[in-house]
């Protein structure tokens, strides 16, 4: 069975509807979220509407939570995008926004089934702990992160994708030619971002799994639109707008 796994979508519609369409091409219906609907992006509504639609199951990020309660460590511009995020949310049609109010409280932090971990940052603190390329070098975190997960972990947060092995490598996807197999060695995977890509490439980023490998997927999208949405909301930092043209 093919499943898709997507996160950081951050409000980013335009990404967000191209990568489904990429996934609807492929015949994949089950669709896993790793949190990070919202924040940062225009659409936070639509994107959270078509997530409750089309995930089968979803986590909870850092973002949301800041959405349901207040951000914790956020910068400056993060944090009035959150506050922007909050009042879109209040706004409109009250019973819709409850709904989605919903949907965010009730969301996990986390998802096991089987030899699969879920998460949106890591095995340690699933919400809120980032793990870099350069974490390689932090031997007695990436040991103890290594220590909670069976044999695989999924997750987001950095919006950097690659693999983690336990033998300290990160592989970027086009290192490995955008798969690697299943094997006996633990590894975590980290399946980068839908809507706001860090890696210097600025399609959207999302890994397809089946019983014996992962496939690192990226989607072109309409970014300039999405940008100018940004640039249009006196909220949001135009620095949102910007960063997607580069993907950092």
């Amino acid at each position: 069975m093919l499943r898709a796994i997507i996160s950081d979508i951050h409000g980013n519609l335009e990404a967000l509807q191209a990568v489904l369409a990429d996934i609807d091409s492929r015949e994949i219906s089950e669709i896993y979220c790793l949190g990070d609907i919202i924040g940062y992006g225009p659409n936070p509504r639509e994107c959270i509407d078509l997530v409750r639609k089309r995930c089968l199951k979803s986590l909870l990020g850092n973002h949301d939570q800041a959405a349901l309660f207040d951000p914790e460590g956020f910068n400056a511009g993060a944090e009035r995008a959150i506050f922007w995020t909050r009042r879109m949310l209040e706004t409109g049609d009250a019973s819709k926004n409850q709904d989605r109010w919903d949907f965010l409280g009730e969301l996990p932090r986390m998802i096991r089934e089987e030899n699969m971990l879920f998460v949106h940052g890591s095995a340690r603190n699933p919400l809120n702990e980032y793990v870099f390329p350069e974490d390689i070098y932090n031997q007695r975190k990436m040991e103890r992160i290594f220590g909670l997960v069976d044999q695989f972990c999924f997750q987001g947060h950095t919006h950097i994708p690659g693999i983690f092995t336990e033998s300290m490598n990160f592989l970027a996807p086009d290192e490995i030619d955008y798969v690697y197999p299943f094997g006996q060695e633990k590894f975590l995977v980290n399946v980068g971002s839908v809507g706001q890509p860090r890696d210097a490439d600025n399609r959207s980023s999302y890994v397809i799994i089946d019983d014996e490998k992962v496939n690192f997927c990226r989607v072109d999208y309409d970014f300039n639109t999405t940008a100018e949405k940004i640039y249009d909301i006196p909220d949001l930092d135009n620095f949102l707008g910007d960063r997607l043209r580069d993907g950092r």
